[in-house]
């Protein structure tokens, strides 16, 4: 795992500053603290910064091929270099080296940009080739690994692992962009392919830039090379499926346990990272060190179950507790992730890659099941309520939602004590606003769109600006899919997965300087659950069905079967508690009217209903104070 980055000039005169480049790769020495290397040439310069894994002493980067001709810069691993290997030596290619970065150098050579397909693995990549004059530039097919870039005024393209190699620029464009910000509060993050800033940008998982010396293009256009295998082709029975399932998910872990140092595995109390340790124990045979993260708050804390899958394999296991008061790290995350984000999750998820590293230098994960199978509560309760909510005549829709947004917090959790516990909605006052919002839609993709969003018409909050577009409206370039839930997951996994989970994952661990891997994410293994029709994922309303039928077998029936828990934290006591006064601060009146970017009178109305009780607004309110304390950083 490591950092790339990178000086790329259409003219071949252009003389690229080594200290510049220099500045730029050292902006993010966190993801490969244990060297560096640099490739100069006639309007190119490659930077790198390693964490060394494979080939400890022979994996200097950058890598060239025989004559030093083609060069490479990469970050990642390519899970099956042995095999690729193995064929372009048959093929008369020469290896210096026993590390997986050679093989992309030599694969390039003898398939150019098709090099692509024949690697397994998690990457980003840059490749000069100085006999073409040719840069090939491409992200793993489901984003586990980031890629920026930026065209500049002077006619340069700048790369870099993270956003703020880019910054390091002097004309890295650094004007806000209004867009960015509603998408932003749409879904708590800025999707690919764009960033905070103007005119910088974020490649696309499944996508490459190919770009020539001498020809300028007015816009940089990625070109896709792969796509989620859609339409389900596999009729076999439950038993055939379980026993595939069970084999590809046996390999996918077992491809990404090569490592010259020491590995383990995140485990939190859910199906995947059990499922992930389950497999890890079976494949070597001394004890996997285990890394979990609990809570001082119970229903935040997932530690117990975690402990039951240590205990049934005998783990490594290591536990730290979080005070539910850890919100120290806030201004931390402002910097690890370069531009806004409020997933909080965050705040767990680096405290357990922390943990992790104390231990090893490589930790596995279990994120990408619910994608793949599911698994997400949203999928089966959104379908089952816009079967639902469709019936409801259009004439009455708009007084139940004017009934939902008026109704007062305060009294709706204590109006349901009053009904037996099997009646009671978990969180009600809470998803008010969200039900009086989808009741206004007519169609699936708008529906969907709003369950998966948090600020439900950003531009009437961002000053100056209208709700841009996003993969939800494209729905002419979606597949055109017979049920809702199937629309519902492949969204997720081209938006929500990559911007989201890995974006957090990725962040997190190379802060840390941690290498995670994401075994449900080998793309072999993508394909196989996609080819499943979804009948037979769900199961009486409950997703992950192969899933869970196979893990029966390898992990306690006490978490297979509890309710899908969150890795969260308890925003609602900060705001009200704690950091009020951070709060109050940063969404100040007088302040937001200032900087210019949101409409004061609105944050102000829902800060204030959220401390009276009339209205829980806490989760809107953090994506602006997120936006705001990032903000207060530039």
């Amino acid at each position: 795992m490591c950092g790339i980055s990178g000086i790329f000039s259409f003219n071949e005169h252009h003389v690229i500053d080594e200290q510049l480049l220099k500045n730029m790769n050292n902006a993010q020495a966190h993801r490969g603290p244990n060297d560096q290397g640099y490739h100069i040439g006639k309007g190119i310069g490659l930077g790198h910064r390693r964490l060394s894994i494979i080939d400890l002493a022979g994996g200097h980067q950058p890598i060239y091929n025989e004559d030093d001709t083609v060069s490479v810069v990469f970050n990642g691993e390519i899970f099956n270099h042995h095999e690729v290997e193995k064929e372009l030596k048959d093929k008369g290619h020469v290896f210096k080296t026993n590390s997986d970065t050679e093989t992309i150098v030599h694969a390039w050579e003898e398939w150019g940009v098709e090099c692509v397909h024949h690697f397994r693995g998690m990457f980003a990549f840059i490749i000069w080739d100085d006999n073409k004059k040719e840069l090939f530039v491409v992200r793993d097919r489901l984003g586990i690994k980031p890629l920026h870039y930026s065209l500049l005024t002077d006619g340069s393209v700048i790369f870099g692992s993270e956003l703020k190699v880019l910054r390091q620029h002097p004309l890295c464009p650094n004007e806000i962009s209004p867009e960015a910000i509603e998408d932003y509060l749409t879904f708590g993050y800025v999707p690919d392919p764009k960033t905070i800033f103007t005119n910088t940008y974020k490649l696309e998982a499944g996508h490459y830039l190919h770009l020539k010396q001498g020809k300028l293009p007015v816009k940089l256009i990625s070109k896709q090379y792969w796509d989620l295998p859609w339409q389900a082709t596999e009729q076999l029975s439950a038993k055939e499926i379980e026993s595939e399932l069970i084999e590809r998910l046996k390999d996918a872990v077992n491809v990404r346990m090569e490592a010259e140092v020491p590995l383990g595995s995140f485990l939190s109390g859910g199906v995947d990272s059990g499922a992930i340790v389950a497999m890890m124990s079976q494949l070597q045979d001394k004890a996997v060190t285990t890394c979990s993260i609990g809570f001082d708050v119970p229903e935040f804390n997932e530690t117990d179950f975690a402990q039951l899958v240590a205990e049934q394999y005998k783990t490594n296991h290591n536990v730290e507790t979080i005070n539910h008061e850890d919100f120290d790290l806030i201004d931390k995350l402002i910097d690890i992730y370069d531009e806004p984000y409020s997933d909080s999750s965050a705040l767990p998820t680096y405290r357990v890659c922390e943990l992790a590293r104390k231990h090893v230098t490589v930790a596995l994960s279990g994120d990408g099941g619910d994608e793949l199978f599911c698994g997400y509560s949203r999928y089966n309760l959104g379908y089952s309520m816009w079967s639902k909510l469709s019936m409801l005549p259009a004439s009455v829709r708009p007084l139940v939602a004017w009934l939902c947004r008026v109704a007062p917090g305060e009294r709706i959790d204590v109006m349901q004590r009053l009904l037996p516990e099997r009646y009671r909605v978990s969180s009600l006052a809470d998803r008010l606003p969200k039900l009086a919002e989808v009741l206004a839609h007519s169609s699936g993709d708008q529906f969907y769109k709003t369950l998966v969003s948090h600020n439900k018409h950003p531009s009437g909050l961002v000053l100056g600006s209208c709700e841009p577009k996003t993969i939800l409206d494209a729905s002419g370039d979606i597949p055109d899919f017979g049920d809702l839930r199937d629309r519902m997951m492949y969204l997720d996994t081209l938006s929500y997965l990559p911007g989201d989970i890995l974006t957090k994952v990725d962040r997190a661990s190379m802060a840390v300087s941690l290498e995670a891997r994401v075994p449900l994410l080998d793309h072999r293994l993508v394909e196989y659950a996609w080819s499943l029709p979804l009948e037979m994922k769900i199961k009486n309303g409950q997703g992950k069905w192969p899933l869970r039928q196979v893990l029966y077998n390898y992990v306690p029936k006490e978490m297979m079967e509890r309710p899908k828990q969150g890795f969260g934290v308890p925003i609602e006591h900060w705001l009200t508690g704690p950091l009020k006064d951070w709060a109050a601060a940063l969404l100040d009146e007088n302040r937001l009217r200032q900087e210019g970017y949101f409409d004061p009178a609105q944050i102000t109305l829902m800060w204030n209903e959220h401390l009276s009780g009339k209205r829980r607004w806490h989760y809107y309110l953090w994506d602006v104070l997120m936006f705001q304390a990032w903000l207060a950083e530039q």
